[in-house]
């Protein structure tokens, strides 16, 4: 399913956050924003999961614009994993993986089989089969991030919105996880920090800068030395992956070179 933000803007007291957002993500396909802190990333996400309101602008889900949504059709349509997203109560790990479900379930109505093997499926994939009965407050915060992740994977969405999925998580995991958005078949919209993860793990990127889109295209098109300069600051020689030919960036870290 496709995802198009629409002239998305969003202000608040007074100031704006994001100016104007144009961007599409076509079926299947994984997009990253990326941008310095405070460049509107997170806040178009939240946007599209509808935690927030944009000031103007549309968000259109295939042909349908969002808003025309109920909130029960959209969580069948998107799931998200956000930066904060905390779980108060000490529920299990496998508790939490089922509420993945709950867009899908009427009042108390139980887990069918399919919905359990679907369950413990994402369990293995994610790596968190042996913490299913730990309670997720006990958890690290790499396994909590996975956890919250295969929630949102049980939810079986089209689109999958996630804000900074590889925090927390060691080298083996990071790669584990954005390999498994590669094969989703998910329409996948990812804000990313990591700007070697996120031209080793999308199709497009887009970058923002004080809440307006700099550019969009491929990794190879928009991770170049002078947007690298001029929207982050920092020196950069890009160079080819030896094993996918894709652009990396080495960092200087003596500013006069």
């Amino acid at each position: 399913m496709d995802l198009k933000l629409d002239e998305l803007s969003v202000m608040t007291d007074g100031k704006s956050l994001v100016r104007g957002l144009s961007l599409e993500v076509g079926n299947g396909q994984v997009v990253g924003l990326v941008g310095p802190n405070g460049s509107g990333k997170s806040t178009a996400l939240r946007c599209v999961y509808r935690a927030l309101r944009p000031s103007s602008g549309t968000i259109w889900v295939g042909e349908d614009d969002l808003t025309r949504l109920t909130m029960r059709r959209s969580a069948q349509t998107i799931a998200a994993m956000t930066q904060d997203g905390s779980v108060d109560l000490d529920f299990t790990v496998e508790e939490v993986i089922a509420l993945g479900r709950a867009p899908h379930l009427h009042g108390n109505q139980a887990l069918s089989s399919r919905e359990r093997a679907l369950c413990e499926r994402t369990m293995d994939q994610l790596d968190v089969r042996h913490l299913a009965r730990r309670g997720v407050l006990t958890l690290s915060g790499g396994e909590r991030q996975r956890v919250l992740l295969a929630r949102a994977l049980v939810q079986e969405p089209k689109i999958l919105v996630l804000d900074e999925p590889t925090n927390h998580l060691d080298v083996r995991h990071q790669v584990e996880l954005l390999s498994l958005l590669r094969g989703s078949g998910l329409t996948v919209l990812v804000v990313l920090h990591d700007l070697n993860l996120a031209a080793a793990a999308c199709d497009r990127l887009g970058v923002l800068s004080q809440g307006r889109l700099v550019t969009a295209g491929t990794p190879e098109e928009v991770l170049t030395m002078e947007l690298v300069d001029d929207v982050f600051g920092v020196k950069a020689s890009i160079v080819s992956h030896p094993l996918t030919g894709g652009p990396q960036l080495l960092y200087s870290l003596n500013p006069s070179l």
